[in-house]
């Protein structure tokens, strides 16, 4: 019987390390990212060897075919990778108006002599949605869900040392099984996995740190091991535990016997001298370096990354690390990257944790899914809090074709894969088992509450359990104090959009522990003033903090005598309701959470000039016209609505060294407004506390376009397939100032040690091609991303537009 199994490896696995032994077995996960063919079709017989791929495309991973231009561009009809015949729900628009459908993956791979009489594996990180896995024209196995980790024990199908084994990979995508921009088709990295027979299980270590000091801390280590082969075998589990300078600070050492086809498990208590903790500011990591033997030959070895650090909440004490506070600055995420779209390159899944962070947030929700291994591994090294989440439904849809299809039958080996593959890694606080689940407050949901506990604790029980709770939109007739039984069966409440209840529900249910799992930017402050309040309210996350792709234009400002509706038509295709924008840049309510955090002491913003034809509608998640600019030309003597954010009492404005007037700014709303006519030159506003200049913040009018600015992120980058450049292109005047209303259309060559993974812009409705070298600016900027192809060199990005000087960068790539 084929046996399958949802897996996630730590990063770390995938990585040499200086000891002998471990360095031997670096290559049981191989990668297996490389040279795959691929075409976008329901073809026939492709799984066969037989089958003739010559005429199909080379790809490496990871890799999402609904990002890509669409083969036929019909004007009117599709645009880049949009099309208004999109089967998304709600028209297309909850997925942005991409395309699913199947697709066909296909590589060869030989093994070597070293891998005789070993067990072969396939690992897949994700593929989106439905996948199934041929091995030489043989079925190994179908996978479901389209964010957890799988892999198929391919040993029986694959052929002796020496020649060509073949791999087919179906991918589909088909209905309206989404309500985001899912992408299609296999876009998480897969592993080639070889083991002895006799090995330490994959996710097999888990690590745990039960005694935690500054002086001494106990690490437990247990390592499951199985034996296939057909004799009985005498095993020695060693395990060394290394600092991040990979010095030895604590070794254990266990005896064991295991018979032929079975298991083990090994529990080993190694203490550590004066260990450094994990905490988001000081993201420090260990590793456990685990080998076992037989007869004193080592038969398998993995290291694991771990971090040292307690995690507790409580409604009298909040959310506690390390025995100290911390408040919860929260954004939930989706799982795409943007301009990217979801693929998952190592990169990109690092600068999404580095943008988040630059921007204050100390916490990330995985909505709805779990992420991927780069994106958590980022999070711990990086230091950022993790609510790592399995479901957005259970039984009951939330689409016609979505997983509740599969949810009886899965729902057990996925959630398993999660808290598997996710256990070790320190930035996870809580395990989330769903989102505004429609069957939340009824038995079945209940029920299915109740049979998710065992299978979690089974594998780890260090970590709490919440649950996103919504009002019951879904179910008309019910009163939110139907929600008790639910919040009951979970260790922390998790609220969408109903802080108002909290204070409410804490008279009634004093012991609960409640997090603001969703909320909107227009309600920071009520938000967040509640969290610093309350113990018991251990944090706030936005949705969302970063833009995303699909649920179009649900943060939408615009200026309409219609009626307002939750999504926004072609050709929206981004949700426009992140702190943060497409590219990566900070958005207004961004500048707006930095005084509702403290970050800053004053920011401004100006709204841009509305018609008198009609009114200006924001939707719930929406955030108004505003925009960090005095950049308005036509509008000279129009007077400009101004809003100054503020803890301070009193906010001064000045025009041109001029001052235009003071206003005391009202706690409720830390926001004082003027109204001032447009004259160019230097906006400036003052905080003012007891009489002095506490904080300024200064808009100036930009001249007229010059030149082209291009900034890499980073200037020297690893000659890797899984690294990245991001190259913000600028239009900039003649004193190097952004002009921000500046739509430019900017043609790009690349040439050298890479090639264009990506170009795009913040806008919301703009579409076009992500792979085509132009694109239009967007306030000033747009984004270009490169990505080498695996040799050291250098990449040259060029930049032109007519009119302005044109602009070069190089990137060096290293081995």
């Amino acid at each position: 019987m084929i046996r399958i199994f949802c897996i996630l490896f730590s990063a770390c696995l995938f990585f040499a390390c200086s000891h002998k032994t471990i360095s031997t077995f670096t290559d049981r996960a191989r990668d297996f990212d490389a040279d795959w063919h691929f075409i976008r079709d329901s073809v026939a017989g492709a799984e066969q060897t037989g089958f003739d791929d010559s005429k199909w495309r080379v790809l490496d991973l990871p890799h999402d075919w609904s990002i890509e231009d669409l083969p036929e561009q019909i004007a009117g009809k599709t645009i880049g990778p949009f099309s208004q015949d999109s089967e998304g729900a709600n028209n297309g628009a909850s997925t942005g108006h991409v395309v699913g459908g199947t697709g066909w993956y296909r590589k060869t791979f030989t093994l070597n002599s070293e891998d005789k009489d070993k067990l072969i594996s396939v690992y897949f990180e994700g593929a989106y949605t439905e996948t199934d896995v041929w091995v030489n024209g043989s079925y190994a196995g179908s996978h479901k869900h389209g964010y957890t980790s799988f892999y198929f024990d391919i040993t029986k199908f694959c052929k002796p040392a020496g020649e060509k084994n073949l791999i087919a990979v179906r991918v589909i995508n088909k209905g309206k099984n989404s309500r985001w921009y899912s992408g299609s088709g296999i876009y998480r990295h897969v592993k080639l996995v070889i083991t002895n027979p006799l090995h330490i299980d994959q996710w097999g270590v888990h690590v745990t740190t039960p005694v935690v000091s500054t002086e001494e801390s106990k690490a437990k280590v247990v390592t499951n091991v199985s034996n296939e082969k057909n004799e009985r075998s005498d095993i020695k589990i060693s395990t060394r535990l290394l600092d991040a300078d990979n010095k030895i600070v604590g070794e254990g050492e266990t005896s064991s016997a295991i018979n032929a086809s079975d298991k083990t498990q090994t529990v080993q208590e190694i203490t550590i001298k004066t260990p450094r903790l994990w905490s988001p500011d000081s993201p420090y990591l260990y590793k456990a370096e685990v080998t076992v033997s037989v007869n004193g030959k080592a038969e398998d070895a993995t290291t694991t990354s771990f971090g040292i650090r307690t995690v507790s909440f409580s409604a009298e004490n909040g959310f506690r690390l390390n025995g100290k506070e911390i408040k919860l600055k929260g954004g939930c995420v989706h799982h795409d990257n943007g301009i990217l779209g979801a693929a998952a390159i190592d990169r990109a899944e690092e600068r999404r944790i580095e943008l988040l962070k630059a921007n204050g947030f100390n916490a990330v929700r995985s909505s709805h899914c779990p992420p991927s291994p780069a994106f958590l591994d980022a999070c711990d090294r990086l230091g950022m809090l993790v609510i790592d989440e399995a479901f957005d439904m259970w039984e009951k849809p939330k689409n016609p074709d979505d997983y509740h299809k599969f949810f009886d039958e899965w729902w057990a080996r996925d959630l398993s894969s999660m808290v598997l593959r996710d256990r070790n890694h320190p930035s996870i606080i809580l395990w989330s088992i769903g989102n505004e689940i429609q069957e939340r407050a009824d038995s079945s949901g209940l029920a299915i509450i109740k049979k998710f506990r065992p299978v979690v604790n089974q594998f780890d029980s260090t970590r709490l359990i919440t649950s996103a709770v919504c009002e019951f939109w879904d179910n008309p007739g019910k009163k939110w104090d139907a929600t008790a039984p639910t919040f009951a069966l979970l260790d922390v409440g998790g609220y969408n959009y109903q802080w108002y209840q909290y204070e409410s529900d804490h008279k009634l249910f004093p012991n609960r522990v409640m997090a603001g799992t969703e909320s909107v930017p227009q309600h920071a402050l009520e938000n967040w003033r509640l969290v610093e309040k309350d113990n018991y309210v251990i944090g706030d996350f936005v949705w969302t903090a970063m833009d995303y792709l699909g649920e179009s234009g649900i943060g939408h400002a615009v200026c309409t005598n219609q009626k307002d509706e939750f999504s926004m038509p072609w050709p929206w295709f981004n949700a426009w309701c992140g702190d943060i924008d497409l590219i990566g840049d900070k958005k207004p309510q961004s500048y707006y959470r930095d005084i509702v955090w403290r970050r800053s002491k004053i920011e401004m913003a100006v709204h841009a000039p509305m018609p008198d034809t009609c009114k200006e509608k924001i939707s719930y998640w929406g955030w108004p016209e505003e925009q960090q600019s005095w950049t308005w030309p036509g509008n000279e003597g129009k007077k400009m609505s101004i809003s100054v954010y503020s803890h301070s009492p009193l906010v001064r404005l000045e025009l041109n060294g001029k001052i235009i007037g003071e206003q005391k700014v009202p706690d409720s709303s830390i926001t004082a407004k003027f109204e001032v006519p447009y004259e160019p030159g230097e906006l400036k506003a003052i905080a003012m506390e007891d009489g002095k200049e506490v904080g300024t913040i200064i808009l100036k009018t930009s001249g007229a376009p010059k030149t082209i600015r291009l900034k890499a992120d980073r200037s020297t980058i690893d000659a890797s397939r899984n690294d990245l450049s991001y190259v913000t292109v600028e239009i900039v005047d003649d004193k190097g100032n952004v002009v921000p209303n500046a739509t430019t259309p900017v043609d790009f060559s690349i040439s050298g040690a890479g090639e264009l993974a990506a170009v795009g812009n913040a806008n919301p409705s703009e579409m076009a091609s992500f792979h085509q070298p132009k694109r239009n600016t967007f306030r000033g900027r747009c984004l270009v991303i490169l990505r080498p192809k695996g040799d050291a060199g250098d990449i040259t990005l060029e930049a032109s537009s007519p009119g302005l000087q044109s602009a070069k960068i190089v990137v060096v790539t290293k081995k």
